[in-house]
This record gives structure tokens, C-alpha cells and sequence, in this order.
């Protein structure tokens, strides 16, 4: 026998009964024995006997399981919102697909049809860096697939979404940087089709309006891969100019840990001589030298939320009872004050 590819007739022939009983045995019906029942479920968890799920699915329009596209599995922030997400889903009863589009628009479009035709329930999803049409996911909502968008949304008013406050964490860690003393304070803007970028460079422009500074573009650097390379030759850039910048506020933290790396390299001190605050919190922060202060995210807690949103909406829907209603829920950042951006005691 091919314990692979056990069904339920394989375990009734080992037993010599129905596979009806079989069937019935595993779904603890009432009508078969105590002593048949654990017959049955000792055999099948001896021959590693997993249900047919898309032949469950195709009976009951209902597969349980969930797809998960992200930009970076490795991404620290990306790991705990699957922390998360895998934290409702499973005690829901749900199974998880976890597909990676590695920043790439192509490979995002062949996970959501992958995903799509694995039937699976419905779709939790983070768009690449580089998308910037939504033909491909608008196809597939069009199909009633319910998508919730988090941290990288599609913004459209008629699919959830789950954010953090990016506008006031990058205000907070901007004027963060101006309370230190900086009056000179350069962004690393991140991916521009991002709302997130987006947020964050208003958060910035705001923080410098408040404060009566002038916003000079020479000192907005475009970091649309937001990688530690592009964080460097932004540093370098900066250094360079006649009127250097005292302050930096990256967008993410691999940018800001790049920017150190290029300002310690030409012999400047940080914070003395330039401030830094990036964005994410990433794990890798708090062992930069010296340690990075940036806006954190609550990405388990993200994770959860979307995850609830989403089973509340499949399970509207396959219950018939109402369509699901948009949802947004926004989170609130913390800015994690760390020596990078101490000039003050």
C-alpha cells in the first residue's frame, strides 16, 4: 500500500468494514462503536491518512485553508505577522499557504492564481515594490475571493485592510530628531508606489512644517529598493553635500543601517555629528553600534487582526447570511528611543 496516497477505502479493506462506517467512524458519529471508532482512528494515524481536501472542498465549497502572500519571509517584520496570522488561523481550524512574491510583481501574480486555484478560502496579502497596477488582484476579487490587505495595501475602498499609523510614527521619529537638536534632517524615502513610503514622507513633512523648517528636496534621497546598498550610497551622498544633513530619518531600517555604515566610514560620529531614526524595528537594530532608534510596528498583533477579519468574512460567506463589509483597522506605532539618536543626555 501506498501509505501517500491512503483513502478511506484502504483503511476499510485493512478492517474489513464499509467505507461508509470508516467515513462515519472519523467524523465521531454517533451510531458507530466506541471500539470501531478507535480502531479506525488508530489505523489511520498509523498509515498517515490525510483527508482529500479538494474533494471536501468540492462537496462542502469550503476548503479551511488560507493564502498568505508577502514580499520577504525572511523580512523580520513580515515573520511576526505570520506569527500572527498562524496564531488565529490554526486555533480557527484553518490551514495556511504561506507563497513569497520576493519583491517581484511577476511572481506575485502567479502566487495569487496559484493560490486562487488551490481553492483555497480566501487570500491575506502585502504587495511587492513593484506593483503598480492591481488588474491582477482586482481579477481575482472580481471572482468573490475575499483579499485583506495588510501593511502594503491595495487602497481600494472595497477590500480590508490592516495599517499601522505610518504618517504619525514618521512624524513622531522626525520630531524625535528636531527635539535632539537637528535642523537639517534628510529622508530616505522609500518605494514610491507604496502608501507606506507615502505616509511616511508626509509624516516627515509634516513633522518639519510644525516645527517652522524648511524642507529642502536636495536632502530627499530615494531609496526604492529601501536595501542596505541603496542605504549606503545614500549616506555617501549626504556626507557629501556642502550643507550636510544632522539628522536622518530613513524609511525602513535596512536604509539607516546602510547610512551608518557609510558615515562611520568617512570618520563621523553617531549622533554627534548625524542622527539617525529608521523605521520597523527590525531585530538586527538594537545590535547595530551604536544601537538603531526606529518606529516600531506591531506585526504579531497585525497578523492577528487580519487573519480574524478575514475568517469573519469567509465565514459570512459561506454561511450565506450577508456580504462581507469592508473593514480597516489601524494600529498605532512606538517610536524606540536608542543611542543613535541621543545628542541629548
Amino acid at each position: 500500500m501506498n501509505y501517500n496516497q491512503v483513502t478511506i477505502k484502504d483503511i476499510a479493506r485493512e478492517l474489513g468494514i464499509s467505507p461508509s462506517t470508516v467515513s462515519r467512524a472519523l467524523k465521531d458519529h454517533p451510531d458507530i462503536s466506541p471500539e470501531t471508532k478507535k480502531l479506525v482512528n488508530e489505523l489511520a494515524e498509523k498509515l498517515n491518512y490525510q483527508p482529500n481536501v479538494v474533494a471536501l472542498s468540492l462537496r462542502s465549497s469550503k476548503t479551511n485553508t488560507i493564502g498568505v502572500i508577502i514580499p520577504e519571509i525572511v523580512h523580520f517584520f513580515f515573520s511576526t505577522v505570520i506569527s500572527g496570522i498562524e496564531d488565529v488561523a490554526y486555533s480557527a481550524g484553518y490551514n495556511i499557504i504561506i507563497t513569497q512574491s520576493n519583491e517581484s510583481l511577476s511572481r506575485e501574480k502567479s502566487d495569487l492564481k496559484a493560490l486562487f486555484n488551490s481553492r483555497v478560502d480566501g487570500m491575506l496579502m502585502s504587495i511587492s515594490r513593484e506593483t503598480t497596477d492591481f488588474d491582477h488582484i482586482e481579477n481575482i476579487l472580481s471572482k468573490g475571493m475575499p483579499i485583506v490587505f495588510f501593511d502594503r495595501i491595495y487602497d481600494t475602498p472595497n477590500s480590508s485592510k490592516v495599517v499601522v499609523d505610518d504618517l504619525t510614527g514618521a512624524k513622531d521619529a522626525t520630531l524625535h530628531l528636531i527635539e535632539q537638536g537637528c535642523k537639517r534632517i534628510a529622508h530616505l524615502v522609500g518605494p514610491p508606489n507604496l502608501v507606506i513610503s507615502q505616509q511616511r514622507l508626509e509624516g516627515y513633512k509634516q513633522a518639519l512644517q510644525e516645527k517652522g523648517l524648511p524642507l529642502d528636496e536636495s536632502l530627499l534621497i530615494q531609496c526604492p529598493s529601501g536595501t542596505t546598498e541603496e542605504g549606503r550610497a545614500a549616506g555617501e551622498l549626504l556626507i557629501g553635500l556642502k550643507n550636510r544633513p544632522d539628522g536622518i530619518f530613513a524609511s525602513n531600517d535596512q536604509s539607516a543601517m546602510g547610512a551608518m555604515q557609510a558615515i562611520k566610514q568617512k570618520g563621523y560620529k553617531i549622533p554627534q555629528d548625524i542622527a539617525i531614526v529608521g523605521f520597523s524595528n527590525w531585530a538586527l537594530s538594537a545590535l547595530m553600534e551604536p544601537p538603531l532608534t526606529s518606529v516600531d510596528q506591531p506585526g504579531f498583533e497585525m497578523g492577528q487582526e487580519a487573519a480574524r477579519i478575514l475568517i469573519r468574512h469567509i465565514e459570512l460567506k459561506a454561511k450565506k447570511k450577508e456580504e462581507p463589509q469592508p473593514e480597516v483597522k489601524l494600529f498605532k506605532t512606538r517610536l524606540i528611543v536608542r543611542e543613535s539618536s541621543l545628542k541629548k543626555g
